[in-house]
């Protein structure tokens, strides 16, 4: 059973939301309903749903979709559609599922329970929490014991690409592909550059969470899980 939520219902059917999805009644949840209208977006982030009717106006459904994403408030958003407008819907709209206006009560409460579930699982691959690091996809932030570390745009983004994906070895070349991109015409010497600045801003304490495997490349290792610490391979600087 889904716990109670707060739905919004973008509508503009007189009845509001549960004249648009009966079903909406039988649920329990709190619903609040708001005009098909852009400039109601930015007071959407009580909610946890909203639900969009394109039961008519398919033009104002596709544009709150779309403002919703440039807000950025990671709701999730479920599109209200008549069965004989299904062939209209796009993924570019930027909506999470979509709900025939005559749902049973058990498909609409599993719907809300999915789309949830989906967004607040992007949500946390956003963020990765190792011990006392913590990487922050959405601000570009990396925390060490609750101070923010002073990095450089690559540094984040080689320290995020390590901590997605904990103990797993990348390459330098993967490495560089993921970080600089395919295009980077630079050697494989700049990874090793940029995994020691990362490594001094870390400090003594920390340094050891990013691990080389020689001759292959690196990987971090959340504390707790580093079995053998003190057999740790040392980089060797080849300027």
């Amino acid at each position: 059973m889904l716990p109670h939520v707060h739905l919004l219902v973008m509508t503009d059917r007189p009845g509001g939301g549960c004249a648009l999805v009966p079903a909406l009644e039988f649920l329990g949840h709190e619903i609040k309903d708001a005009p098909l209208d852009i400039a109601a977006i930015p007071a959407l982030s009580d909610a946890d749903v909203v639900l969009v009717d394109a039961t008519s106006d398919l033009r104002e459904a596709t544009a709150a979709c779309r403002q919703i994403a440039v807000h950025d408030l990671r709701l999730p958003i479920v599109v209200i559609v008549p069965e004989t407008m299904l062939a209209a819907l796009k993924s570019s709209w930027g909506f999470d599922d979509w709900l025939l206006p005559m749902a049973g009560p058990a498909e609409v409460e599993t719907r809300l329970r999915l789309v949830k579930e989906s967004v607040n699982r992007q949500d946390s691959q956003r963020s990765s929490t190792m011990g006392d690091l913590s990487v922050d996809e959405d601000s570009y932030q990396v925390r060490l014991r609750g101070h923010p570390l002073d990095l450089t745009f690559k540094e984040f983004e080689l320290i995020k690409t390590l901590a997605a994906y904990p103990n797993r070895v990348f390459t330098r070349e993967l490495l560089l592909q993921e970080v600089w991109g395919y295009d980077y015409f630079g050697g494989s010497r700049t990874v090793d550059v940029h995994i020691r600045r990362l490594r001094a801003k870390l400090g003594p304490e920390h340094e050891s969470l990013i691990v080389t495997v020689r001759g292959v490349g690196y990987k971090l290792v959340p504390p707790g899980s580093r079995r053998d610490a003190a057999s740790r391979d040392e980089l060797v600087d080849e300027d």
